[in-house]
């Protein structure tokens, strides 16, 4: 598989190629130069192939020529090591739960997809690659984790100060040996930009940098096996369901709480592969670029404001150049398929309140997001759910990295999961910088 530069200015390259750098030499996204089309038989075969056999399927040809089989299904068994389960929340609608990794956020796939990549691409390497990342809170922890201890890897996180959780905060800080923080007096734009500044530098081009964020292919696309993985436990319950009646296949609306967008990207590259969905639906905070863009037609990013699902305070997302190609720049086809919707801080507390209230299930601000576009798209009369288009909402993080928001808004007390008590105990240990020349001075004497 070949990958081309977004903007066209730099040759195509390899997989592995487009991992390292990160950026294309004419610093745009990396893009596939063609979508595999994967066979309907595949599809109608899911509900008995295991996690890592779909991944085989799915991510062999995006990284074909850059990894042997073997190589891919021995980071496939680490990458998808835990559960993704679809559990009911009402009717025909139903919660993807994507927070039972290390982290506890739905970053922990693609962390830990590219970390398995990079450590296979350095074997033997003598020069050290340096990760670098922006967080607006989910992405720095995944990271963190899923490079704990790779050899010839540095990661280096970029995090904006009081705007991610305490717990957020203690995953990207408390690891030590190969994993630096920097907090950043800024937004998460600003980190974002800073991280993009560095691949423009020329005084930091003998440094072997690449990013972790989802402007890299290997973090963006593992994304959509989630949605695979959804897809084949729907299939299990629905044609447990309609066991006379299984010639059409069913086709899910998918809502997810979108802030940098490389998570509905990456969904829409696998409806592109050849999952079945009936619509996306993009659900903002109070940071609307996309759905003001999708009204108007006009892609003006305002400031960012701070919300309590602060891994979404993106005001302009990096990976919607993506969505726009996957669309061929057609407008109208991107309208056909992606409804968006914007949701206030006491809108979303509003609907953690009532979702609880109806079915018990607790949802982070970031999931109630996700359900609420749901409901937003079913309002407007863009959608219906039915048992042959469910609708399937992305809770992103497990509700106790935001414990005082979700106790206080639901007056209930969170047990504590082993996975987050493990890092309470550490010591936070960071830099703190406001300026992109800090930045630069402490990468070229960490180098």
């Amino acid at each position: 598989m070949e990958y081309r530069s977004l903007s066209g200015q730099s040759p195509q390259t390899d997989f592995r190629t487009a991992v390292l750098r990160g950026l294309a030499p004419d610093k745009s996204l990396y893009f596939p130069t063609e979508i595999p089309k994967i066979s309907a038989d595949f599809w109608k075969a899911l509900p008995g192939l295991s996690p890592v056999e779909i991944g085989l399927e799915l991510m062999a040809p995006l990284v074909a020529g850059s990894l042997e089989n073997s190589a891919l299904q021995q980071i496939l068994n680490d990458t998808l090591s835990f559960d993704f389960p679809l559990v009911a929340v009402g009717e025909h609608c139903y919660s993807l739960e994507l927070f039972h990794g290390p982290t506890m956020a739905f970053k922990d796939v693609g962390a830990r997809f590219m970390a398995g990549c990079l450590e296979e691409f350095n074997r033997g390497a003598q020069k050290k690659t340096t990760v670098l990342v922006a967080t607006s809170g989910d992405t720095g922890g995944a990271v963190a984790r899923g490079f704990l201890g790779v050899e010839g890897v540095e990661v280096v996180i970029l995090y904006p100060r009081d705007k991610v959780s305490d717990i957020q905060e203690r995953q990207l800080t408390t690891l030590g040996k190969n994993i630096k923080a920097l907090r950043v007096e800024g937004d998460f734009d600003a980190c974002q930009h800073m991280v993009k500044e560095v691949f423009l530098d020329p005084e930091l081009s003998a440094l072997t940098l690449t990013s972790a964020n989802s402007i890299n292919v290997a973090r963006w696309m593992p994304q959509l096996l989630y949605y695979v993985l959804a897809y084949r436990s729907y299939l299990k319950m629905y044609n447990k369901s309609q066991a006379n009646s299984r010639n059409e296949l069913p086709e899910p609306v998918f809502s997810v709480p979108s802030g940098n967008f490389g998570n509905i990207c990456a969904g829409i590259l696998a409806h592109k592969m050849g999952l079945p969905a009936a619509h996306f639906v993009a659900a903002t905070n109070s940071n609307d670029t996309v759905p003001r863009y999708l009204a108007t037609g006009k892609y003006v990013p305002h400031k960012t404001q701070p919300t309590i699902s602060n891994a979404m305070d993106v005001s302009d997302p990096s990976n919607w150049v993506r969505i726009n190609e996957l669309f061929h720049g057609d407008l109208e086809a991107v309208r056909e398929k992606i409804s968006a919707f914007r949701f206030t801080d006491a809108q979303t507390r509003q609907a953690m309140q009532e979702v609880a209230k109806a079915s018990g299930y607790i949802c982070d601000p970031h999931g109630a997001v996700g359900f609420l576009g749901l409901q937003a798209a079913l309002k407007a009369k863009e959608i219906t759910l039915t048992a042959s288009t469910p609708g399937i909402f992305l809770e992103t993080a497990h509700p106790i990295k935001f414990r005082p928001e979700v106790e206080k808004t639901l007056g209930i007390n969170l047990e504590i999961p082993p996975q987050i008590s493990a890092v309470m105990k550490g010591k936070k240990e960071f830099d703190s910088i406001d300026t992109y020349g800090q930045l630069r001075e402490f990468l070229l004497t960490s180098s």
